[in-house]
């Protein structure tokens, strides 16, 4: 069976400057009722992006559709990029929100509202794990990212369904000149943050680089990550290390160029970017 189909780049930079395609791409399956899961994982292995979304119709009062998420190995209760890209390919579609400028999506992790406007932006979901690491998985992060406790200023769950740690490292220098040892990882999902300095932050129109690293998926680095970095935005904004409004930039190690746009609004931390069409047509599944 034919059924719509989108490619969508999430989170790249103002094209003039960088050009397209700096983002991270999500594959997204249109009217995707009738699919079972093992096509929808087979599918999703298929495209063998980060994540491959699949819009259907919604069960709970007041969504707009439900989405399910699935990584070329698993389903996964939540992620950001698959969120605004989905949202934006169901709008481009002609859908239109129950609730105005609010797009509202179903998911393992809950009701996640999704902001319109220039930027799509979405409502972090709250943490399912956070705190402090135990000294066991603190200490394999310090094998897996080779670096010593002495480089690290904190380490913390932001698990908002994803599954990440979080640890934030002396500065932005730092997160780039990472060469994780894959190997030592074991299940860990790893984002990692440093700030930049105040010059450099005139100069690249970012706060702080962010880089994510999840091998258990086979993704030993994910482009841009929006879970992460309303994990990490929780966390830090929280414990009052970061503004509440701040650019993160993401997959410079990789050539892209990843913007994220974090603002915190009363009890809400907002995770937005760019969405662009780069593909649409029809797949057979």
């Amino acid at each position: 069976m034919l059924r719509s189909f989108s490619q969508v780049d999430v989170f790249g930079p103002d094209p003039l400057e960088f050009g397209l395609c700096r983002g991270n791409p999500v594959a997204v399956a249109h009217s995707a009722d009738g699919l079972s899961e093992q096509q929808m994982a087979r599918f999703a292995n298929w495209t063998n992006l980060s994540e491959t979304a699949y819009l259907l119709r919604p069960t709970v009062a007041g969504a707009d559709y439900r989405l399910r998420t699935f990584t070329p190995v698993a389903e996964i209760d939540f992620a950001g990029h698959p969120t605004l890209g989905s949202a934006h390919a169901w709008l481009a579609a002609g859908g239109v929100p129950q609730r105005g400028n609010l797009v509202v999506q179903e998911c393992p992790a809950g009701l996640v509202r999704i902001r319109t406007g220039a930027r799509l932006a979405f409502a972090a979901p709250p943490l399912v794990r956070s705190g402090t690491l135990d000294d066991l998985t603190f200490a394999q992060v310090l094998l897996a990212l080779r670096v010593s406790a002495a480089d690290v200023i904190g380490a913390a769950w932001v698990d908002n369904g994803a599954g990440f740690l979080g640890v934030h490292l002396a500065d932005a220098a730092a997160v780039l000149a990472l060469s994780p040892d894959f190997t030592a990882f074991g299940g860990l999902e790893i984002g990692v943050i440093g700030t930049y300095a105040p010059a450099e932050r005139e100069r690249l129109g970012v706060d702080v680089e962010v880089r994510s690293f999840v091998p258990s998926f086979n993704i030993p680095e994910d482009p841009v990550t929006g879970s992460l970095n309303a994990g990490l935005a929780q966390w830090l904004i929280g414990a009052g290390a970061l503004p509440s409004s701040y650019v993160a930039s993401q997959g410079t190690c990789l050539g892209r160029a990843g913007r994220v746009y974090i603002d915190a609004v009363d009890d809400d931390i907002w995770v937005g970017g760019a969405t662009t069409t780069m593909i649409q047509g029809s797949v057979g599944l």
